[in-house]
């Protein structure tokens, strides 16, 4: 373990890596910037969302479409502007947290983030295992072992370059894709139901709250606003005015197509599930086991062995990006550096012990409740990412000529207060929380504020210039 400089790069091995040429028309150019949004993407059709998605389509058939396609969109806008942060500043999300907050308030922040990958990672690794057991039989219990180690093997291809790493997870991200176009295929949706689903905000009871704030928590990972600021770092832009320009848009580009590409898989997984299960009386599916069981017979063999593949390329390409994240997000807010293998075997510890307790615990029953739970944890945590972040893209003195218009600083700022309210009203209907619950948690969050802002006599750690 050795500390690094303030300024220096985020993920350093990758840093500028992949060129991007000068002269090339600008369809090429876009293309030396296809990538990072896939990466991003893999997070957004995880596990987590399978369980989330399979409890809203099999509860409410197509009713919670239109959350799928608000919570897309949401997170297009934030991707965006982690895009925007990382290629004008050159840091990431977690540096400039880093730089910015006084260094409780990081620490804080380190923390709660911590807190979301390890119940990103539980929800990928319990999603791998399960698939390696409907595949080849393996244990659950082994599945979560095997998985936490072969993502090491994997992220070795780093060695050969970022580029292998993208070429990885876009050719199981298209393993994903295709494997739900042919389940919807055998599915025969209601079309009908679909298009109107996804235009008529509804929710019918309680528990639908619970599974769109799984739903949200699913799509709109805090890890993923860290990984992306960083990652959009590995191009050789020309750094010019109009090289960052151009950057911009392409950044943007391959996020909003990548994404897409998520979305369609999100609401597929939810539409077969409508269609499998809902639609034949199937209210209630408890594990990703029995939706493979089910499947079978409902749409058939191929059907379900493509649900298992898929669910295999998700969980794998998952833990991946996830690692990645942790290594980022150690390195930005504590400003270090840790041996990049240590950091991974770190992660993965952190995924598989939860992991195996509660599979232990649970004898492996009820999965999809474990990963919904997982995925609503993520959903907490989601304002203590969102927030600086606007903060940080909406700062002249940061951003430039760069800084958010009024107009989306007013939509960010709307998309923040829905989620933070989104999720106070959840804790607030929560039994074991309850009012009580929320006012003691502000109160705690108003109090460590204060002593922050007034009592606490460090000041935040101020990155030095770069040396021209």
């Amino acid at each position: 373990m050795s500390s690094t400089p303030s300024s220096a790069p985020s993920l350093p091995e990758a840093y500028r890596s992949v060129s991007v040429p000068k002269s090339a028309p600008s369809w090429r150019r876009l293309l030396a910037f296809a990538g990072p949004g896939y990466l991003v993407s893999v997070g957004y059709m995880d596990p987590g969302n399978w369980g989330t998605d399979i409890a809203g389509g099999a509860k409410y058939g197509y009713q919670l479409l239109w959350v799928i396609l608000a919570s897309n969109l949401m997170a297009i806008l934030l991707q965006t502007l982690c895009a925007r942060l990382g290629l004008v500043t050159g840091k990431d999300l977690a540096q400039a947290c880093r730089d910015y907050y006084k260094k409780p308030a990081a620490i804080a922040l380190w923390l709660l983030c911590e807190v979301a990958i390890i119940a990103c990672d539980l929800a990928e690794v319990i999603g791998s295992a399960v698939a390696l057991n409907l595949l080849l039989g393996v244990p659950l219990l082994w599945g979560v072992l095997i998985t936490g180690l072969d993502v090491l093997l994997l992220l070795g291809l780093m060695r050969f370059g970022f580029r292998k790493i993208e070429a990885l997870i876009i050719t199981l991200v298209g393993t994903i894709a295709l494997c739900f176009a042919l389940q919807l295929f055998y599915a025969h949706p209601d079309w009908g139901g679909v298009a109107r689903g996804l235009v008529t905000p509804q929710l019918p009871d309680k528990e639908a709250l619970f599974i769109s704030l799984g739903i949200l928590g699913a799509t709109v990972m805090p890890h993923n606003l860290y990984l992306h600021s960083s990652i959009v770092q590995t191009r050789a832009y020309e750094k010019t005015p109009a090289g960052l320009r151009h950057a911009l848009r392409s950044a943007t580009a391959d996020t909003v197509i990548a994404l897409g590409m998520a979305f369609f898989v999100n609401a597929a997984i939810l539409i077969v599930a409508a269609a499998a299960f809902h639609a034949k009386g199937q209210f209630e599916v408890a594990g990703l086991e029995e939706a493979h069981v089910l499947l079978k017979p409902m749409l058939g063999g191929a059907a379900a062995t493509a649900f298992a593949i898929a669910l295999l390329a998700s969980g794998q390409s998952s833990t991946i990006t996830g690692t990645l994240a942790g290594q980022i997000v150690m390195e930005g807010f504590l400003n270090f550096k840790i041996a990049p293998w240590l950091r991974r075997l770190i992660t993965r510890a952190l995924a598989i012990v939860p992991a195996m307790v509660l599979i232990g615990v649970s004898g492996g029953k009820n999965t999809v409740f474990l990963l919904t739970l997982s995925q609503v944890v993520l959903s907490m945590q989601l304002s203590f990412a969102i927030f600086p972040l606007l903060a940080f893209t909406s700062d002249k003195k940061r951003m430039g000529e760069f800084t958010n218009p009024l107009w989306l600083k007013l939509l960010g700022l709307l998309v923040c207060l829905l989620i933070a309210g989104l999720n106070i009203k959840l804790l607030w209907d929560t039994p074991q929380i309850g009012p009580k619950g929320v006012i003691v948690g502000a109160l705690g969050i108003a109090v460590f504020a204060a002593w922050v802002q007034w009592g606490y006599k460090g000041k935040p750690e101020v990155a030095k210039p770069e040396e021209a």
